[in-house]
């Protein structure tokens, strides 16, 4: 094995444990490591930029831009409002809600349509007396499912797509992923359905768990007449930076006042709203003049006083200030709301709430005004999860336009009349050319760190190929598993995958594996294209833990679910999901 190839090794198994131990945001570590293979002289600046503009690449681009446009238009919420049924059985209410997600997410991001459904999904099983949690895996899965079964499901699919293009001169049709992904969907929502539920824990709602429990984080204080703080600031009196306490409100007879600045002026009978460790309350509750407000009922009085509303948010991957604490990251002051509490798999952070490190899929219960929605309802730093009762305007046109699009450029795609790239550069100038999206929210709807992760995947699978790394790794492997033949190594290379996907993001997996993929292929003379196709699926099926896929993420919290509870439901998946695709893809493609 030569130098370089052992520097890229050296290089990528770093990688790899950085990235399974999230020292870092994975955009950050794929881009630091694609630097040092480019400082090393392992790739040419040429190759090192050459991800950046794959086909592949810049086709995610561009759905996300068509993806904003039908979610933008309405349609989607209402949608999402009316599937679920009268709730005669969990089993039939299931296959309700599985059955629409699965089509959408074959065609959508599978991401916006998990955080809209997910509200209304928790808010329909509480009603009907059902556990929530008994239909969140099964709402992130059933989107997975989808996004195995077209070229367009997932943006694994099409980085694959885009690396066939530049290594063998190959491409994938629309549906050529449906031989393979609309078995193991039926598979997995059949298996769902029918036992995988009874292994789902059967938790309470986390929003009914936050309201019962308010008074643990929340409690109140009034300022009596004559007290000696009357008159003074707050800071003056002492209510600035409290040890595990936060002054975030006051309310003042019919006046408001969040946030709270140093330099307020306190007066008698002002109510004053703390979140944090209550335990701390005891200390203040000895300065003279302050009295406990009322008890147990903060939360429906923070409702009521003023325009406020509870929300609640799931930390996403794209949050700009991950690593650092709420108050390094002006969460209030960016946001213009407050955080009450924070949950972590289900449990509550027992912190001050200004030194919480936010990490991805942390629940947020969140004080903010009634125009929050508008302004972050589609952000990229969060998923809103909380139920909002007022449907989302439909508008007829943009609904008519954004489909017409979308079939448009699926059935260009997949008729031949131009590649998936064309049709997808088409449809995204249609909806800004018709107004249906502005170029402003065009460029808000493109998750930049999802691109730089691929682009730069992509420079580092280079560096496997080029150097012959794959091909070292590709024949250990086949040594490994050469008394099975070719379906033996393709079973080899699609554990590979299923492994990577699990620990490291879905994109990044499936660049990874690719070179060693086809490097095994052509060592045994056989057909590049089902391996590659063994890759797009078993990257894309990430269910055994919440942080392989951004869906498993954004019911995590909600769900109140443990790391154990994916395990438990996801790995027989994985493993079902492994065996059809065993015995499609060599049926098919006659490996």
């Amino acid at each position: 094995m030569s130098t370089d190839a052992l520097i890229t090794l050296s290089v990528v198994i770093l990688m790899v444990i950085a990235l399974i131990t999230e020292i870092y945001a994975p955009d950050l570590i794929l881009f630091v490591t694609l630097t040092v293979l480019l400082l090393a002289g392992v790739i040419t600046p040429k190759e090192a930029v050459a991800g950046f503009s794959n086909t592949g690449m810049l086709t995610v681009a561009i759905l996300f831009v068509v993806a904003y446009a039908a979610q933008s238009s309405g349609i989607l919420d209402v949608f999402s409002n009316r599937v679920m049924g009268n709730g005669k059985g969990l089993r039939r209410s299931l296959l309700r809600m599985m059955a629409p997600v699965y089509l959408l997410s074959a065609f959508l991001n599978n991401t916006p349509i998990v955080a809209m459904f997910t509200p209304a999904v928790r808010d329909w099983a509480t009603r009907h007396g059902f556990s929530p949690s008994k239909f969140l895996i099964p709402l992130s899965y059933a989107s997975i499912f989808g996004g195995a079964c077209t070229l367009i499901g997932t943006s694994t699919n099409l980085v694959v797509d885009g690396l066939l293009q530049t290594t063998v001169h190959r491409s994938l049709g629309m549906f050529d992923l449906a031989w393979v992904g609309v078995p193991c969907a039926a598979s997995g929502i059949l298996y769902l359905v029918f036992h995988g539920y009874r292994v789902l824990p059967d938790n309470r709602d986390l929003a009914d768990k936050m309201q019962e429990d308010c008074k643990k984080y929340l409690s109140d204080l009034v300022v009596q007449e004559g007290s000696p703080i009357v008159g003074r600031t707050i800071e003056q009196a002492g209510l600035r930076n409290l040890n595990g306490l936060f002054l975030f409100k006051i309310v003042r007879d019919d006046e408001v006042i969040s946030p709270v600045r140093p330099t307020e002026m306190l007066c008698a009978r002002d109510q004053l709203f703390f979140t944090g460790l209550i335990e701390s309350l005891v200390e203040l509750q000895k300065m003279p003049g302050l009295t406990s407000g009322h008890d147990g009922s903060h939360y429906d009085e923070l409702c009521s006083r003023d325009r406020s509303k509870i929300t609640e948010a799931v930390v996403s991957r794209s949050f700009p200030t991950l690593g650092k604490t709420i108050r390094e990251s002006n969460f209030r002051g960016r946001y213009d709301a407050v955080v009450l509490a924070v949950h972590r798999h289900g449990e509550r952070i027992h912190s001050q709430i200004g030194h919480i490190v936010l990490q991805p899929g942390d629940t947020l219960l969140l004080l903010t005004g009634d125009d929050f929605f508008k302004r972050w309802g589609r952000s990229r730093d969060f998923y809103l999860i909380s139920n909002v009762h007022e449907l989302t305007a439909v508008n007829r046109k943009k609904v008519i336009l954004s489909t017409l699009a979308l079939v448009g450029m699926v059935l260009f795609a997949a008729l031949g009349v131009m590649n998936i790239f064309q049709a997808a550069c088409l449809s995204a100038s249609l909806l800004l050319l018709s107004k249906c999206i502005t170029i402003v929210e065009a460029r808000r709807s493109i998750e930049l760190n999802v691109l730089i992760v691929i682009a730069c995947a992509l420079g580092i699978s280079t560096a496997l190929q080029k150097t012959g790394a794959a091909e070292y790794i590709a024949s250990q492997i086949i040594d490994l598993v050469k008394n099975f033949g070719p379906v033996g190594l393709l079973a080899a290379i699609y554990f590979l995958t299923t492994l990577f996907t699990e620990v490291i993001t879905n994109n990044a997996a499936a660049a990874l594996v690719f070179p060693v993929g086809i490097a095994a292929a052509q060592q045994i003379g056989a057909d590049p294209l089902p391996f590659a196709i063994a890759i797009a699926i078993a990257a894309s099926a990430s269910f055994a833990t919440p942080f392989g896929y951004q869906t498993n993420l954004i019911v995590y919290g909600p769900g109140q679910y443990r790391f154990k509870d994916f395990l438990r439901i996801g790995l027989p998946l994985n493993l079902i999901f492994m065996g059809i695709a065993l015995i499609f893809i060599p049926l098919h493609w006659n490996l």
